[in-house]
């Protein structure tokens, strides 16, 4: 009885975390392209601690690469 309670507590909040993850996504910063990044003066570098490009320096500087 115990184990079948935790298998439908898991269901239940793996179902949650996984309706949320689409909205999460959505709420996040809109990216960029590599030549808006270079038309605004900054450059595309690679951030390892974040496994992402970035742009640095100019108008969109620290700015995520789509």
């Amino acid at each position: 009885m115990r184990t079948r309670l935790l298998e439908i507590i898991a269901a239940v909040v793996l179902t949650v975390f996984g309706a949320l993850a689409p909205a999460a996504q959505a709420a996040a910063v809109p990216a960029i392209d590599g030549d808006t990044c270079m038309r605004g003066g900054g450059t595309v570098e690679y951030e390892s601690t974040r496994d992402s490009w970035i742009c640095v320096d100019g108008t969109h500087d620290g700015e995520p690469i789509d």
